[in-house]
């Protein structure tokens, strides 16, 4: 377990070394999704805000929820959910796009999913932004306190993309089905993440534990209660979106021991 603990720390190192590389990555994949664009990084915000519209439309009355409330309830769900499926769906291409470098430059895997998903998490910062403004504009002054709470919830958040990055970009490699694969399952975990609509409306008990023990659920709550609520995430929130972010935390630094001197073969 200390062998194994210290491997991963020399591994951290390796990564942080090579931060100015990875970095440079993150802006040129910025640079390049938004060049001769008359809106920039605005077009990241679009999406989300116009979904966030058509929905409070649609089910901010069926839901009974204010909307003042229920706006920065739902930009902060899609802003989140957004995250996700570019980390899995960029992540599955990460080390194909980044081939040309590792066969050149011999640097950690680990790199190419989190250039995926720091790329992602710059978006995420965007709409997590701007449904702050949303909210401050509901709770006024009242908001300020409660911003720092919400930094627990985006490392874990940060993580979780990270290791899933890394993990279905390993999969992808040896195995091209895995994005269809994924396309298929978030369209299922969509449903059952309350994204779009409050927990509390879940009245069947199979659903209900499916969202107690579901880590997007859990990671979700953890950016929401601080923003809309003012408090600290629930403690069983955080402790199910712990749990999960080491297991995946573990799952993809095991990939990465077994798999990253191979994976240069599958590209």
């Amino acid at each position: 377990m200390i062998a194994a603990a210290s491997a991963s720390a020399r591994y951290c190192g390796r990564v942080w070394e090579c931060r100015y590389f990875w970095l440079a990555l993150v802006r040129m994949d910025l640079r390049n999704r938004y060049r001769r664009s008359a809106l920039g990084m605005g077009w990241s915000l679009l999406n989300p805000l116009l979904m966030t519209g058509v929905l409070c439309v649609v089910f901010g009355a069926f839901f009974d929820r204010p909307l003042a409330w229920y706006a920065p309830y739902v930009l902060m769900g899609l802003s989140f959910w957004n995250y996700l499926v570019a980390c899995v769906h960029h992540g599955c291409h990460s080390l194909h796009v980044g081939e040309p470098y590792i066969r050149h430059y011999p640097a950690p895997m680990a790199i190419y999913p989190l250039r995926t998903s720091l790329a992602a998490a710059v978006h995420l910062m965007v709409g997590v932004s701007a449904a702050i403004i949303l909210a401050a504009g509901w709770r006024g002054g009242a908001l300020a306190p409660s911003l720092p709470m919400i930094v627990p919830g985006l490392l874990l958040t940060l993580l979780v993309g990270w290791s899933l990055a890394t993990l279905l970009a390993f999969a992808w490699a040896y195995f091209p089905d895995a994005g269809h694969l994924c396309e298929v399952g978030l369209s299922i975990l969509f449903y059952m993440t309350p994204i779009i609509y409050p927990p509390d409306l879940v009245k069947i008990p199979l659903l209900q534990a499916a969202t107690s023990f579901n880590p997007f659920a859990a990671l979700a709550s953890m950016l929401r209660a601080p923003i809309l609520d003012g408090r600290w995430p629930d403690p069983i929130a955080f402790l199910v979106a712990a749990i999960w972010t080491l297991a995946l935390c573990l799952a993809a630094a095991m990939t990465l021991s077994r798999f990253e001197k191979k994976v240069v073969f599958q590209l």
